[in-house]
């Protein structure tokens, strides 16, 4: 009798506010469009208050979003955050229970879940502000090498590098005990923010590193050329993977790399999660051991698919078309 790979994310399990608004109500904020800002809960709630368009929740945060879709697809798969005891915790817990996703590594906190507000612009772009809430209490005296005991890999989003004790911890515990490891850069602001640490987080714990262009830009220093920008990844770890959208992808490993095109959208709806999606397609094919060009195209389909929809939660008529095409 076989195992399952079973697949553990670890970030911040976050309640998405999802609003359709113009570019004018983003130049009345502050911070670059396109980008995440951490703020407090006071300037969330403000923030809703301001938007005039009707709002959807959905559960999301990047590994959230990746694990989610990993679940959907019939994957072992754990989480490993800090929920809040509110109604949002629940939600958020609930949710991943219905889909078959394992609850049992969530932490509980003392105050109320993290929240998200993604602002999607007409060209389908989402611009983010963040209250971690009960997500950023999680302390790495609460890690430990049990949590990731029974687990194969663990996908860890960027975002944690924010935090750097617990970052090290997750990933020595990670390491401890087996599990292969992948780090999602999730954006610029996070690569600008932590480029001192990241190279030897890559080069000694990571072996699965995803960037977009931006992020592998901000990274590299690399301008335009995509491919050259993974190679320069996978020098420090086994397998880079970056995103360029429309323009397809680029798989680096063991100094050769190939480009996979696309999956075209018909019509970009909001970008919101479409890395995150496509990093769960990817490690969902790289799972089953098929070769890097199909878990790209795997995520291809699934980042296509999402751009299409509002949110990061795809519909069931959508998936059962993906499940059928891969």
């Amino acid at each position: 009798m076989t195992t399952a790979f079973t697949l553990l994310g670890i970030g911040s399990p976050i309640v998405d506010t999802i609003a359709q608004v113009d570019d004018s109500f983003i130049q009345q904020i502050e911070g670059d469009k396109g980008g995440m800002v951490l703020v407090d809960a006071d300037a969330i709630n403000a923030l809703i208050a301001k938007v005039p368009s009707d709002t959807i929740a959905a559960p999301g945060g990047s590994a959230g979003n990746t694990l989610f879709s990993l679940a959907r697809m019939g994957a072992s798969t754990s989480f490993l955050g800090k929920i809040g005891n509110c109604t949002e915790g629940h939600f958020y817990r609930d949710r991943f229970a219905t889909l078959g996703g394992d609850t049992s590594r969530f932490k509980v906190g003392s105050i109320p879940n993290g929240r998200c507000v993604s602002l999607v612009t007409p060209d389908g772009e989402r611009t983010m502000r963040t209250d971690l809430g009960a997500a950023m209490t999680l302390s790495p005296d609460e890690i430990s090498v049990d949590d990731f005991k029974g687990c194969n890999h663990a996908h860890i989003e960027g975002y944690l590098l924010f935090n750097q004790a617990l970052m090290m911890r997750v990933l020595e515990s990670a390491q401890a005990a087996g599990c292969t490891i992948s780090l999602d850069l999730a954006s610029f602001e996070v690569v600008n923010a932590t480029k001192g640490i990241l190279p030897s987080i890559l080069k000694d714990y990571v072996d699965i590193v995803f960037a977009n262009e931006e992020e592998a830009e901000a990274y590299t220093e690399i301008e335009g050329d995509h491919a050259a920008m993974a190679m320069q990844l996978a020098t420090l770890c086994d397998i880079a993977a970056v995103k360029v959208g429309a323009h397809g992808s680029y798989v680096a490993q063991a100094g050769m790399v190939e480009k996979v095109e696309p999956m075209h959208a018909a019509h970009v709806i909001d970008t919101t999660g479409a890395g995150d999606l496509w990093a769960a397609g990817f490690l969902y094919g790289w799972s089953q051991k098929r070769t890097l060009a199909e878990c790209a195209k795997i995520g291809s389909i699934l980042g296509a698919a999402v751009v299409q929809e509002q949110g990061s939660v795809l519909p069931e008529h959508v998936w059962q078309d993906i499940l059928s095409n891969i």
